[in-house]
């Protein structure tokens, strides 16, 4: 049975294992956490496709309002693609491979706040996948690269296209070209990741601010999130002008009648996702 067809049939508390993913739900929360910590959470194609089966159901499901993706053990989040699986792999074949669904553009396209917490190394794919989150929090010990100029190939899951719009042409061809790892500190210093914590307070900075985004508006959450991707898509005027629209849509809502109410009445509001 796949992820996809397995999560809406369990308890919404309960941790759900498949082949290389392991996925639970608390609180609002969805956690993806890649499962491979003898190869150090590599991508192989298995992750690939189950992380886009388990996004399709977590789509579906009004108990989730935001998800994060982490790795198993404390050495990875993800340590790259698996180099072993597509080392023998002829361009025709890599191409049909690229075509797919692509996990890193799914995530990206994800209308659920994502959240990156990155324990470990993030290197080429890791680093993509921690790219195509919204918001990026790091253990101190972590470390984050794009090394594939040393294999004789180019980061190919967006690397080339969302690192520099993050942190500057120069500073993402200084990481491409030279293939160096940068510590935490580096990554949180020039924007590649939002936070750095210790390592025994990841999980906790990451589940407390999951927690304070999954308690607004769902629809509120969507909308926010397609107006601001809008600005790296799109010239100002029509930015704004989607800004407007969707400001409209969220004034028109249930859940914006419930928040004026909460906020006149002093108590937490119980938006509904209407």
């Amino acid at each position: 049975m796949t992820a996809a067809a397995s999560s809406s049939e369990r308890r919404p508390d309960e941790a759900l294992e498949v082949e290389t993913l392991l996925v639970s739900i608390a609180d609002a929360v969805a956690t993806i956490v890649i499962n491979r910590p003898e190869k150090r959470n590599a991508l192989n194609a298995a992750v690939r496709r189950e992380i886009v089966e388990v996004l399709d159901a977590l789509r579906a499901r009004e108990d989730v309002r935001v998800i994060v993706f982490t790795g198993a053990g404390d050495r990875a989040f993800v340590a790259g693609a698996d180099i072993g699986e597509f080392a023998e792999r002829t361009p025709v074949e890599q191409r049909a491979v690229m075509e797919g669904r692509r996990v890193f553009d799914e995530v990206a396209a994800c209308p659920k706040p994502t959240i990156a917490m990155i324990n470990g190394y993030a290197f080429g794919g890791g680093c993509e996948l921690a790219l195509a989150c919204d918001i990026r929090i790091a253990a101190r010990s972590a470390k984050l690269g794009q090394p594939e100029i040393r294999l004789g190939i180019l980061p190919g899951g967006g690397g080339t296209q969302r690192l520099p719009r993050l942190i500057g042409a120069g500073r993402a061809l200084r990481m491409i070209l030279s293939g160096e790892a940068i510590s935490a500190e580096e990554a949180e210093r020039i924007g590649l990741v939002d936070e750095v914590v210790d390592d025994d307070r990841l999980h906790e900075a990451v589940t407390s601010l999951a927690r304070q985004i999954a308690a607004h508006s769902p629809l509120t959450l969507r909308l926010a999130k397609d107006a601001v991707r809008a600005a790296f898509e799109t010239p100002l005027s029509a930015g704004l002008a989607l800004e407007r629209e969707l400001f409209i849509t969220a004034f028109g809502s249930a859940d914006r009648e419930e928040g004026v109410r909460a906020f006149l009445e002093k108590r937490a509001a119980e938006f509904k996702g209407r």
